[in-house]
């Protein structure tokens, strides 16, 4: 992230400008495409850049190694403490997210959602747990609402978040209870009913609180 932003600054590129191609960023600064592709990812995120099909990647807002946003840091080693602090952050976004969702889906939003879903419910019906599904299921929703900074506010907090979906406690039962709340969770986006967007996303984070407290005994 650093060494981007010092060779965007030191190159010149100003906004509305091109970004290099990924193999030219690979040699220029000595690193894999994986990497690039992740820096690339999160800059996404945090609207620094956006990519267009075909064309390329543009810088969208000047932006320097100085500017970068660090990650939220959560002074913990405890992880049920982590996850409990990491939880009253993601209810207070993440019902508003959900009923913003209700409102401002579009039918591709929707599709793309429902999508999602489809995979988490046949994981989870497969193998009785859908870690990475559920999250990407959660994330569709956070793009749905069409406010970017939902989605630069969860790249600070991504590690913390994504820690609710690896199995925590050595559980793949965790917060299975959840489940059934997911497809009304979406029923209510379909409806455009924000009001039980809101609900249905509570339901499922009370299950997680709930599992969090017990499984941690």
């Amino acid at each position: 992230m650093r060494a981007i932003g010092t060779f965007i600054a030191t190159s010149g590129i100003k906004p509305g400008e091109r970004l290099p191609t990924e193999r030219q960023l690979m040699q220029t600064l000595a690193v894999g495409r994986s990497t690039v592709r992740e820096v690339i990812r999160k800059l996404q995120a945090l609207g620094v850049v956006e990519s267009r099909k075909g064309s390329g990647t543009y810088l969208k807002r000047v932006f320097s190694a100085d500017a970068i946003h660090m990650p939220l840091v959560i002074d913990t080693a405890l992880l049920r403490d982590r996850l409990l602090q990491t939880l009253e952050v993601r209810r207070g976004l993440e019902t508003e997210v959900s009923a913003l969702a209700a409102l401002r889906a579009t039918p591709d939003d929707i599709a793309v959602i429902e999508a999602k879903l489809d995979i988490m419910e046949a994981v989870h019906l497969e193998k009785g747990t859908s870690g990475p599904e559920d999250l990407a299921f959660h994330l569709a929703i956070y793009d749905a609402s069409h406010n970017p900074l939902f989605g630069q506010l969860l790249e600070q907090m991504r590690g913390a978040f994504e820690s609710f979906f690896d199995e925590p406690f050595d559980r793949p039962d965790f917060a299975r209870r959840s489940f059934r709340f997911h497809r009304e969770l979406f029923d209510a986006i379909v409806r455009r009913d924000p009001e039980t967007a809101r609900l249905k996303t509570l339901a499922i984070l009370e299950i997680v609180e709930e599992d969090i407290k017990d499984m941690s005994k």
